[in-house]
């Protein structure tokens, strides 16, 4: 599912990827402290995250009850290539380059990634 979170969808789909669902009381509850966000704001967010196919909802009594639809994995998936698309014409080399010049890749990283294309060349699954 390739659905675009903005930066603040990211943090509503945050909260509810890491539970069982949430109820608005419950999002509100847990988000405010961080974003100072009204309970009308998570209403709106979350509604505009529903037309997008990225939630749903049950109902439970008078509250609803919202969950993801989408993954996170897909989420990060379709940000990554956006971001790759945007920035660097959609070449993983030209950013792989740019992280290398500045310095942004920790011995940990570079070990890392030398074992991510091992296995690409091999064709195993990650």
């Amino acid at each position: 599912m390739r659905v675009h979170l903005s930066d603040s969808e990211w943090k509503l789909m945050d909260a509810l990827w890491s539970g069982n669902g949430s109820t608005i009381t419950e999002l509100t509850r847990a988000m405010a402290p961080d974003t100072g966000w009204s309970k009308n704001t998570i209403i709106t967010m979350l509604a505009r995250l529903e037309s997008k196919g990225a939630v749903t909802h049950t109902e439970e009594g008078r509250a609803k009850r919202y969950a993801p639809l989408l993954s996170r994995s897909d989420a990060q998936r379709t940000a990554t290539e956006q971001f790759l698309g945007k920035v660097y014409g959609g070449s993983l080399g030209l950013m792989m380059s740019a992280m290398v010049r500045g310095r942004a890749l920790s011995q940990q990283d570079i070990d890392e990634l030398a074992s991510i294309l091992e296995q690409a060349k091999e064709g195993d699954a990650l």
